[in-house]
This record gives structure tokens, sequence and C-alpha cells, in this order.
């Protein structure tokens, strides 16, 4: 395969890139965090959850939600608690904790999760990383309910192994313009007050867009839906805040491969031709990947980290577009390694590098590679995408 010539960095005195770390729940947890990547959606419905896990965990998904909430039918709850309680207590049993993603259980309300913990028991526990919790802000009494909850859960265990929480923004009160401000201060002022027990902010964007009856198709993004825009710009303002904020996941990307196109690609056709590949961006377009890769590249732009996801294929390409490149890992050394300010050109001699402004996404920056690695010189996301389609 012939590739363009890329032009390449001055290597002198700049750090070697780390190789991805191996998260486990021992990891810091601004790690885990980031390095939650796709966060893919299992509904606890289905009938062999131990092999969906231990396969999806084999094919690269870090973080993995059994779900017993919208997923699952009214009627068929009790079915999938059952799948859920069976499914984890034989991978607290039979699994090594080290080989498991960041396993979570999305649950109803405060009182079905303080059910389930009866019913689970600690060593069922012991399986899980932390809890999802949907319609996290219907009013201030909901939310510290749902802290009650978490108490009496990890009461009496290990700290490594206690339960994190990532509260799910979805209800009316956030969507709702003239509610959303004090709905928001409140939210902030909760988590902030149980910091160390909160792990990411999720956006609940179906639900969100339920309240106007809208669902976007997937050639547009959530980015390009105004009402849902606005709400994802105020969550990041308010919860993503650099200094003291939390990590705000991307909303699901909700379809399927195949999905029928209107308007035309913005995927580019020359990164594709230059790495002598057009055929994968044919193979893009035709499963509407490219829909995808649009709003995990608008999302990063727009603070949010991380994705949740519904089919085992979007996994690798999130984490393929997660990857720092070696032109965002130099930038990062150079600001990172300067702590008087100033400015500076980068090193690809296309910016500037202004040492003070850009320090906290410096940081953010290096987080990511932690979690998923830097790229060489010559590899580009073409590369990256090549390797995540089979």
């Amino acid at each position: 395969m012939t590739r363009a010539p890329l032009r390449q960095p001055p290597r002198t005195g700049r750090p070697v890139p780390p190789s991805p770390e191996d998260v486990t729940r021992d990891s810091d947890q601004d790690l885990r965090a980031v390095a939650l990547g796709a966060t893919l959606y299992t509904p606890g419905i289905r009938p062999d959850l131990v092999r969906d896990v231990r396969r999806q965990t084999e094919l690269g998904a870090g973080s993995i939600v059994l779900c017993l909430e919208d997923s699952v039918a009214d009627d068929d709850l009790p079915t999938a608690e059952a799948n859920v309680e069976a499914a984890l207590r034989t991978l607290s049993e039979d699994v090594d904790a080290a080989t498991l993603p960041q396993l979570f259980l999305r649950v109803r309300t405060p009182d079905h999760f303080a059910r389930l913990l009866d019913r689970l028991g600690d060593r069922a526990l012991d399986a899980l990383s932390g809890v999802v919790l949907p319609k996290f802000e219907d009013g201030p009494e909901s939310g510290a309910r749902w802290f009650e909850v978490l108490d009496a859960a990890n009461a009496g265990r290990p700290a490594a192994r206690r339960l994190l929480v990532m509260p799910i923004l979805e209800s009316p009160a956030i969507m709702h313009r003239e509610s959303r401000t004090e709905a928001l201060a409140d939210v902030r002022e909760l988590l902030l007050a149980r910091r160390s027990d909160v792990l990411a902010v999720r956006i609940g964007a179906t639900d969100l867009s339920s309240v106007y009856g809208l669902r976007r198709p997937s050639h547009l993004t959530v980015h390009d839906v105004q009402v849902l825009a606005s709400v994802i710009g105020d969550v990041v303002n308010v919860l993503g805040r650099a200094r003291d904020g939390f990590v705000v996941a991307g909303p699901v990307w909700e379809h399927y491969p195949d999905s029928d196109r209107v308007f035309r690609t913005q995927l580019r056709t020359t990164p594709f031709q230059e790495a002598g590949d057009l055929q994968l961006r044919r193979q893009l377009l035709l499963e509407g990947f490219d829909g995808l890769l649009r709003e995990v590249t608008l999302d990063r732009a727009n603070g949010l980290t991380g994705k949740t996801v519904i089919h085992p294929r979007h996994v690798p390409l999130v984490h393929a577009m997660s990857v720092v490149s070696d032109e965002e890992y130099s930038d990062a050394s150079d600001v990172l390694a300067n702590a008087t300010g100033g400015v500076a050109a980068s090193r690809y001699g296309n910016k500037m590098n202004e040492m003070k402004p850009h320090h906290a996404w410096a940081e953010r920056t290096m987080l990511r590679a932690r979690a998923f690695g830097v790229t060489t010189p010559d590899v580009t996301y073409v590369d990256l995408l090549e390797r995540s389609l089979p």
C-alpha cells in the first residue's frame, strides 16, 4: 500500500508516548472515567448475559451496562432481573475480577435499586463497578435518595470494591428552558458533595427528545438538533468545567448498521485516497458509520468524553476515534512542559500553542493518552478505522 508522505515534527526533547494502560477498578477514578470509551448497553432480558459480557470484553468493550430500565418491558422485568442476578453471580464466582470490564447495572428507581441490593447480596455485587441512575434530576429529593441507597450498598465493602454511580440527565426539567438552570444547579451541588462516588455523568438524548416528540435520523447528529444541542451545551457548562467538573459522556448512538442515507456524507474522500483505501470509506458509508464518526468528533469538540452505544460494531470505531494523535500528544507535551506561560508554534507548524489557556486541554489529552494510547507519526485515523473493522 502506497501512502503519501506525512509531515513529521522534530523528535528532539519530546517525551516517549505512553502505551494504553490496563484500566481496572483499582485504577485512579479520573482515568477510569475517561477509559469508559464506548459504553455498550445490553438489555437484561437477553438469555445469556455471561456469554455476552465475556464475548464483548474479548472484542474490546471496556464498559458494559446491564439494563433493567427502558430496554426491558414492564412485563419482562422479573425475567430480566433473574437473568441479571444469575449473570452477576456467575461472573463474580467464575471470572477473575481483573478480566471483567467496568460493568454497571442500570436500575429504574431508588426503591428498585434497594430491592435489587437485597436480592443480589454482596457476592454478586463484586462483579459490578457501579450503577447507572436514570432520570436522576427528578428533583433534589430523588437525587438524595439515590445516594442513600448507594451508601447502604457500600456499607462494609472494601474501598476498592465500592460501587460508583453514573447519573443520567434525561427528564423534562432539564429539557425545558424555564426549569433547566435551577435543575442543573441542584444537580451540580449534590454531585459535587458526593464527588468521590460519581464516575461520570451521562445525557439521555432519547428521553430528552421524547419531550418534544423528536427522533434524530442517522444522517444527523445530536448537535444538529437544536433543542438537544442547547441542553448538551448547558450540561457541559455546569457539570463539565475543567477546574471542578465531571466527565460528561456523549449521548447514545441508537442506529444500527445499514441505515438509509438521505443527505450527502461529510466523510471526506482525500484521507482515504492518501491512505490508498477507498474501499474502507465505502464500507463505512454502506454501514452508516460515517454519522457515528461525525457525532463522536463533534462530541469531543463540545466537551463530551466517550459514548453510549447499543451495537458491538460501534465499540471499536469509538475507541479508534479516542486514540490521541501524535500531533495532539506533541502539542500537549509542549504545553505541560512550560510552566511560565507564553506562546509557541506547534511542532507541526500549523497552529499556536498558548500555554496557560491550553493547559486544561493538555491535561485531558494526556489522560486520554493513558486510556487509549498515542499514534506514531505515520499512523492516521484511516489506519485506526481500518483495524477496527473486519
